[in-house]
């Protein structure tokens, strides 16, 4: 295992994803040193918060373009983060936004047998050569590796059922209404379920680090990238890794 030590940069405006449970589950896993920290933005200069904002994304169907912040929008970025309201609307480029996180790792730190594991709130999405539109994206890999609680929650898609009952609206039902129609069938903002799913999301990131392979092909497979909340919902509860996976996690722990 070529990482000798994770750290995690905590989200606590998501309490749900448990972060003392997550480092337990990685220690019992991989056993190296876990260590928690607050944050990641907390107490950062405010250059960082002017860098993440040239990442918003204003053009769903164009590859990305260097947006140039305003003084509110860098401010609202600050404010952010201890206030997550209305931030699920706000679309950053995945990609980019790593770059800049990248940036700000302390250089002692930053190095291949450390990984940085960001937590955040924020909506990141990767722009698709193949419908030539963004996407929504949980997991954005790499040293640091980003997870985005509400891509989690965002990215994969409802059951179709709910879009139908919210396209065919007749009885002008509220959306809030809708969901409660459908409770349970996927995750929601303050889900106690989050921190299962989230531990899917960590050994993700960290096989991808490890090995360089994309998610897996298996739809049984805990790393199977799901598209579905349902699929989600049902791999990281049942909790299996296919023969393939659980040999790559053998061959990481055994070279450690």
């Amino acid at each position: 295992m070529k990482i000798s030590k994770i750290i995690i940069y905590d989200e606590p405006l998501v309490p749900e994803i448990q972060i003392n449970k997550l480092r337990k589950f990685l220690q019992d896993t991989f056993h190296i040193d876990i260590e928690i920290r607050k944050n990641f933005f907390v107490n950062k200069e405010d250059s960082i918060f002017q860098e993440i904002s040239t990442t918003r994304i204003f053009e769903l169907k164009k590859p990305f373009s260097k947006h140039i912040p305003t003084e509110l929008e860098i401010q609202m970025e600050k404010e952010n983060i201890d206030n997550s309201q209305n931030l699920e609307k706000i679309l950053y480029d995945g990609f980019e936004f790593q770059k800049i996180i990248s940036k700000f790792i302390p250089a002692n730190e930053n190095d291949q047998r450390i990984l940085n594991l960001v937590f955040t709130n924020k909506l990141t999405c990767t722009f698709d050569e193949s419908d030539f539109r963004y996407h929504a994206r949980a997991l954005i890999g790499t040293n640091p590796a980003i997870i985005s609680t509400t891509g989690i929650i965002e990215a994969p898609a409802k059951p179709k059922e709910y879009y139908l009952d919210l396209m065919t609206n007749f009885n002008n039902e509220s959306e809030e209404k809708i969901k409660k129609k459908y409770k349970g069938k996927f995750l929601e903002y303050n889900d106690s379920r989050l921190s299962e799913v989230v531990e899917g999301y960590l050994l993700q990131a960290i096989v991808y680090y490890e090995t360089g392979e994309p998610f897996c092909e298996d739809k049984e497979c805990r790393l199977y990238n799901s598209h579905w909340q349902k699929e989600l919902l049902y791999l990281q509860s049942n909790r299996k890794l296919c023969k393939n996976h659980e040999e790559i996690i053998r061959k990481i722990i055994n070279q450690s």
